[in-house]
């Protein structure tokens, strides 16, 4: 399934993977949400687990330019706490990733992105809201982040609440949570390799479209400057929206 879905002809495809990566560059140079819409746009095209595995080298560059501007700015406290928790889901989603085929993913992937989507929405609208800070709640956030992180890449909107929670100033949020995701993405090769997920072949289509992660992020830069972050994270929360439900009907 692997091979016949990166059998790509035409220019469609192309576009697609080309705009998935654009979108990762732009959420990884300040407006997180953006990122959302990579998987699913991919998985309108390609197989689910396909879609997935695509983004992983794209994300890991995307990191690269995150890293190289927060290189000295994470609170590694919150995130090395955070990490083990991650890794038990991680290891939970390779798990189901045996007993789950392709077309159950699909729809999957739709539910995730919506709830994640859903819970993006309530820590936007309630940043001030006391979240507790307790061993069970670092426990759910850190499984909760490592299953949707390798199912469908979706982990950020958990990391995000996670943070809020942590009181962290716009820098060292942006830069913890650029840390953890360089990590966790690193992580996830050696298990989507298993599944099929990452291949030799998968690897060289995501390098085409390393320039468009460049474009995205030089882009979010100068766009930022001129659209309030809050509309921008709306419009791209919206198309993230029809693109999971799309997957879903």
């Amino acid at each position: 399934m692997l091979a016949e879905s990166l059998h790509i002809t035409g220019w469609l495809p192309w576009l697609l993977l080309a705009f998935a990566a654009f979108s990762m560059g732009v959420a990884k140079t300040g407006v997180p949400g953006f990122g959302m819409l990579a998987v699913p746009i991919l998985a309108l095209y390609f197989s689910a687990k396909t879609s997935v595995g695509l983004m992983v080298p794209i994300m890991i560059f995307a990191d690269l330019f995150a890293i190289a501007y927060y290189f000295r700015v994470c609170q590694w406290k919150h995130l090395l706490g955070l990490l083990p928790w991650t890794i038990v889901g991680m290891l939970i989603a390779f798990v189901i990733l045996f007993f789950i085929t392709d077309d159950q993913l699909k729809p999957l992937i739709g539910v995730i992105i919506l709830i994640l989507l859903v819970l993006r929405i309530r820590s936007i609208l309630k940043e001030d809201s006391q979240v507790p800070h307790s061993h069970a709640f670092l426990s759910t956030m850190g499984v909760s982040a490592g299953v949707t992180t390798m199912l469908a890449n979706a982990g950020g909107p958990v990391m995000t609440i996670y943070l809020l929670s942590m009181r962290l100033e716009k820098r060292l949020f942006v830069g913890t949570a650029a840390w953890f995701f360089f990590i966790v993405n690193w992580l996830k090769v050696p298990l989507m390799i298993p599944h099929g997920m990452i291949t030799v072949a998968s690897f060289k289509a995501s390098v085409v479209v390393f320039p468009a992660v460049l474009a995205g992020a030089l882009t979010g830069v100068l766009v930022i400057k001129y659209l309030p972050q809050k509309i921008f994270n709306i419009i791209a929360l919206a198309l993230a929206a029809l693109a999971a439900l799309k997957l879903l009907f």
